[in-house]
């Protein structure tokens, strides 16, 4: 996970920080994707294909509008967070936000691939999105969001 972001009352001169989201939203959105994933992996060619397709397309949602902004987000929003307590720290939407969009990477390719013929590549892209959706879900490694990190971390030694 990507840890908490810093709170108001930071120096005045440091630029403002970004709303912080709450950091189960994006566990309970990766269970959602598990789930689906799972199925994914239970069906038929056709099926499979079609359904892959869906979970593309919600992680294209994910990556446009960020985790909370996401259909899963959604769900947590109406379903899950009024039954919880206030988070203790809020995350930087950032790296689940990128998370999203590597999701939407592998699950496109295994989705483009299959249009083309190539059968293999929707449970492999499902199975890889599937074992990345369950480290998220159950222990709260995001993948994507440890990519992002680095990411950043990498820049700041370049610079």
């Amino acid at each position: 996970m990507s840890g908490p972001i810093s709170t108001p009352g930071a120096a005045a001169s440091r630029p403002a920080a970004t709303p912080g989201i709450d950091p189960r939203g994006p566990r309970v959105g990766a269970a959602i994707t598990a789930v689906l994933l799972v199925v994914v992996l239970l069906l038929p060619s056709t099926g499979a294909l079609v359904l892959l397709a869906l979970v593309a397309a919600l992680f294209a949602v994910g990556a446009a509008r960020g985790a909370q902004g996401s259909v899963q987000g959604l769900l947590f929003r109406t379903l899950a967070q009024p039954r919880l307590a206030p988070p203790t720290e809020l995350e930087d939407p950032r790296p689940p936000r990128f998370a999203q969009l590597v999701g939407l990477v592998i699950t496109g390719a295994g989705v483009l691939l299959g249009l083309a013929g190539i059968g293999a590549a929707v449970p492999i892209a499902a199975a890889f999105a599937l074992i990345a959706a369950f480290l998220n879900a159950v222990f709260g490694l995001c993948l994507g969001c440890e990519m992002y990190l680095l990411g950043v971390r990498l820049r700041s030694r370049a610079s």
